[in-house]
């Protein structure tokens, strides 16, 4: 009798276990995911500041180089 209580309190820790790592593995995926959500955020708003500075240094040079014709 006392081996089939031992026997099924090991076998409700593991499995209480199991859904512990479970809901851990879950938590861990949809904090990976929010963070890749915020790197592409990111890498959106860089390259398009580098798009725009790349346009300005552009038009900053065509001015100049009409400057310099007159």
């Amino acid at each position: 009798m006392k081996r089939a209580l031992a026997l099924a309190v090991l076998v409700s820790t593991l499995a209480a276990c199991g859904v512990e790592t479970a809901t851990t593995a879950a938590a861990v995926a949809e904090l990976k995911r929010r963070e890749m959500e915020a790197a592409k955020k990111n890498l959106e708003t860089a390259t398009q500041k580098i798009d725009q500075n790349t346009q300005q240094i552009m038009q900053s040079a065509q001015q100049n180089e009409e400057k310099s014709k007159d």
